[in-house]
């Protein structure tokens, strides 16, 4: 069930709000069972199948927790997370690990084709989380309900953001969430709006281009490649974005706050401030639970570059099971490193310079990211490279042959190319120079314009919902 579809916006969500809030003046236990019980069917949608393994994952990492927080066992810590990780790595990249036995060792070993449950790295990284905090004793004795509900909350069960149980547990408790609160209902539609437009009206139309070029990977002309890349780029942000808004929309809704988890990335003036911006929840994971434990940068500058290297490539390796995301993970970190050794001479760049270098390499980075092999991202970036293959053409539309189909609009007949060119620096534009959702959210209209800005929202949202139902999950689906 997606968060953009009929089903959830007009049947599931208006059900589950009216019946959770009707329940908490009946008893709040009885509420929060309701919300577990509709969180697991907004997880059973896809394929009930998965959900015993989320039950059981809920279960085992529980009571396992209950028995750290007694014996506060290292070694017990230590086979919880092994448990853990091999769940997701069977599921996740037993293909992977299949398919370079066989290309290494020339073995023909079957490949399971096992489908990917959703979510299952993000609330797999939730409860190792959880696991390390209750060997530290920094857990507290909640009730299984409430952990459960920790777990399955639906809006940001699937993709994130990844949360921790010291930040939402106490707000699942807390008796001052029963009632409805207005402020934090109109806040979470708008922020829930925003998002649905981002996905639906703007990413879904970057990913038809994106999906183009790479299909044609090995024919892009130098024009076609930078479209072909900046579309994906495009596709990334506003579909993250728009993710991460409805999920803390949905929550605040529910009068939970969720982490801010996507701030604006594309404005950072250097890789590590765009980390800071970018999956913000799976960075402060890794720092705090492997590059912290690793030593971090407390034991000297070889292994605090090489920490840095460890984690990019977990991170890597999290997002999808490839070489290409491994490659991603590792430029990632080796641009961190270059990044940090540059600051630490105290070079400093023009701003402008800045934002480039640092903009063209996350774009670069992306084409790995999107790829479904190195020979299709090697393909997209030799086209963008292939300057002579510019020089050489005799016309521009040459250049511009895949994007160059006949598009109408409002009646008017342009070609392709000029409307992806608007499109392009608009969104750009928003991205780089426009309040971010959540410091829109935190303006203050009256009540009149406010009311009038949220009915035009309304409208539209509703108006892009009923005409693309055929919209495309969101891509951290896939992780």
């Amino acid at each position: 069930m997606l968060f953009t579809s009929f089903e959830f916006i007009f049947l599931f969500l208006p059900f589950v709000f009216i019946g959770y809030f009707i329940l908490t003046k009946v008893h709040f236990s009885l509420a929060k069972l309701f919300l577990v019980l509709s969180s697991f069917f907004f997880y059973s949608w896809w394929n009930i199948a998965y959900l015993p393994l989320l039950l059981g994952s809920i279960i085992f990492n529980y009571f396992y927790g209950k028995l750290l927080s007694s014996k506060q066992s290292k070694a017990l810590l230590t086979v919880g997370i092994i448990v853990n990780v091999l769940v997701l790595g069977y599921f996740k990249y037993m293909d992977f690990f299949i398919t370079n036995v066989n290309f290494l060792f020339s073995t023909n070993y079957g490949l399971l084709h096992l489908l990917l449950p959703l979510g299952i790295s993000f609330f797999t990284f939730q409860q190792i989380a959880y696991l390390v905090d209750s060997y530290r004793k920094e857990s507290k004795d909640y009730s299984i309900l409430d952990y459960s509900l920790f777990i399955s909350f639906f809006p940001q069960l699937i993709a994130g953001p990844i949360v921790y149980h010291k930040e939402m547990l106490p707000q699942f408790v807390n008796n001052e969430n029963r009632r409805i609160n207005l402020q934090n209902m109109a806040t979470g539609l708008f922020i829930f709006i925003l998002g649905l437009f981002k996905k639906v009206g703007i990413a879904d139309t970057f990913a038809k281009w994106a999906n183009l070029g790479f299909d044609h990977s090995a024919n892009l002309t130098f024009l076609e490649g930078w479209i072909t890349s900046l579309s994906y780029t495009m596709q990334l942000y506003f579909d993250f974005s728009g993710y991460s808004d409805m999920a803390i929309g949905l929550g605040l809704m529910f009068n939970i706050r969720l982490p801010l988890n996507f701030n604006s990335p594309y404005k950072s003036l250097s890789i590590q401030e765009f980390w800071r911006r970018w999956h913000m929840t799976l960075n402060q994971f890794l720092t705090k639970y492997l590059y912290f434990p690793l030593g971090g940068s407390r034991i000297g500058t070889t292994r605090t570059y090489i920490n840095i290297l460890i984690i990019f490539a977990v991170s890597g390796i999290w997002h999808g099971a490839g070489w290409t995301f491994v490659i991603w993970g590792m430029l990632h970190g080796i641009a961190s490193c270059i990044n940090r050794l540059w600051s630490k001479f105290g070079y400093r760049l023009p701003k402008y310079l800045a934002w480039f270098l640092t903009f063209n390499f996350v774009n670069i980075a992306w084409v790995f990211f999107r790829a479904t092999s190195v020979k299709q991202a090697m393909e997209v970036l030799n086209s963008m490279f292939n300057v002579k293959n510019l020089i050489s053409a005799n016309y521009l539309a040459e250049q511009l042959m895949l994007f160059h189909t006949p598009t109408e609009f409002l009646g008017v007949s342009f070609s392709l190319v000029y409307f992806i060119t608007f499109m392009m620096l608009l969104c750009l534009s928003i991205a780089l120079f426009a309040k971010n959702t959540w410091e829109l959210s935190q303006l203050r209209f009256n009540s009149a314009i406010g009311a009038v800005y949220v009915a035009a929202l309304i409208t539209i949202a509703t108006y892009i919902v009923f005409t693309n139902f055929s919209s495309s999950e969101f891509i951290y689906f896939n992780f």
